[in-house]
């Protein structure tokens, strides 16, 4: 069963217009927050457990307490830039509840002591872009944004800023960098964002669904918030589930929803005739679940990062029977390849690396000595860079050879893929 706790009026068209959102309790929770203290909403979603929905899975609460407590002008960013392979949950919250997302803004902004947010939101999402766009208009025409929102005296403004389309640009100090005008590339941390971040001031950057989080936790309390999930990874989570199951698409659920429920119960299951094979449980860098790992994991923190994995952005890529490996592996690896932004060694040449002995396999001209070099280049690329992406690269490489390895010597072997009978370069003619 879902739990509709962001997602409950989703369905309706009117929801995303400030109409509709106020007719079913919008901005209601914003009058509550602006008769607290801002300290009593970080409090709040201290209590609430809530942690960052982009990927990471830091505690929110905890990084807003980072600020350093002077009077610098400080940001609040949105990562809308959802770039993670297999992950479209913030496009459909930016779609069906742009003002969910303004709300949560709002209060956050007021409790971090921020008079000016930007949405940031990746290139290609043309439709969302001009969705929340319509709302900020909406916003800023009934007083809920620019000077003293409400007669409280707060005064917060908001902006939407579209990137190019560059997965980097979803890691926050890249996206970060685009902000300010510069290339998109990452920043060495320490000083971290909310000491030294947008501008060189104070910066607090959350996900979509973070942010709209924010708005059930102060509307009914953290207390209520933490019925939802565990003890570690407190609330419900949406899941954008793809690949081969009958029913994709996205599902609101407690953390620790059981991955086998979420397949086979709300995602219809495998295809007439098809078995499970595999599951990538957090998007494309988190490493893969054998069909027996993914019958006992729950979606929360710390069961999957238990299991070698991670819970990530929440995208379940489900793999059947039909699918080979070897192919699917070369799919990833040309997308961080091509991802790279260059500026560290071991990234920008293990990526293309990587992406070459896979393909050198998938064309026929592997060598059982390249798949103990895929292990060895991965195993090389990973903690040795700015960001994360030569992980997100080596991650799947890794677990992808390690759990499938008959599959990768069979393609050395003989040529052609175990599952499919045919060479990767016949498959595409």
């Amino acid at each position: 069963m879902e739990t509709k706790l962001l997602t409950e009026f989703y369905h309706l068209d009117e929801f995303r217009t400030l109409a509709g959102y106020k007719k079913h309790g919008g901005y209601e929770t914003l009058k509550k927050a602006l008769k607290m203290q801002p300290q009593q909403i970080t409090d709040e979603v201290k209590a609430s457990g809530l942690r960052g929905r982009g990927g990471a899975g830091f505690p929110t609460g905890m990084k807003w307490g980072f600020l350093p407590k002077n009077n610098e002008p400080r940001y609040l960013l949105c990562n809308a830039d959802e770039g993670e392979p297999g992950t479209f949950k913030d496009r459909l919250m930016m779609e069906r509840a742009p003002h969910q997302l303004i709300e949560g803004m709002i209060i956050s902004g007021y409790a971090i002591g921020s008079k000016k947010g930007y949405i940031y939101i990746r290139g290609e999402y043309f439709y969302p872009i001009s969705v929340v766009q319509e709302a900020l208009k909406e916003a800023y025409a009934a007083g809920l944004l620019g000077k003293n929102i409400m007669g409280s005296g707060l005064d917060f403004d908001l902006d939407v800023y579209s990137g190019a389309g560059a997965y980097i640009c979803g890691e926050e100090t890249g996206m970060i960098s685009s902000l300010e005008g510069l290339k998109g590339q990452p920043k060495l941390k320490p000083p971290f964002p909310a000491v030294q971040g947008y501008l060189r001031k104070p910066t607090i950057v959350n996900n979509v669904e973070t942010l709209a989080a924010v708005v059930p936790i102060i509307k009914d309390g953290a207390a209520a918030y933490k019925k939802f999930g565990t003890e570690k990874s407190a609330g419900t989570k949406l899941f954008s589930l793809s690949g081969n199951v009958v029913r994709p698409g996205n599902y609101e659920v407690n953390l620790a929803y059981p991955l086998k429920d979420l397949i086979y119960g709300l995602g219809g299951g495998m295809r007439p005739g098809r078995k499970l094979k595999a599951v990538i449980p957090g998007g494309s860098s988190a490493p893969v679940l054998t069909a027996e790992e993914a019958e006992r994991a729950t979606m929360d923190y710390e069961c999957l990062a238990g299991m070698g994995s991670m819970l990530g952005s929440g995208a379940v890529i489900v793999i059947d029977d039909s699918q080979c490996m070897v192919d699917m592996l070369g799919v990833l690896t040309h997308f961080y390849h091509h991802e790279s932004c260059g500026q560290c060694t071991p990234c920008r040449e293990g990526t293309g690396w990587l992406n070459k002995v896979v393909h050198s396999i998938l064309e026929g001209r592997g060598r059982l000595q390249d798949i103990e070099l895929l292990l060895k280049v991965a195993d090389n690329m990973k903690g040795r860079t700015i960001c994360a992406l030569s992980d997100a690269a080596a991650l799947p490489v890794l677990s992808f050879v390690t759990k499938f390895r008959d599959e990768f010597e069979f393609y050395v072997r003989e040529g052609r893929s175990k599952v499919r009978g045919v060479r990767h370069a016949e498959m595409h003619h």
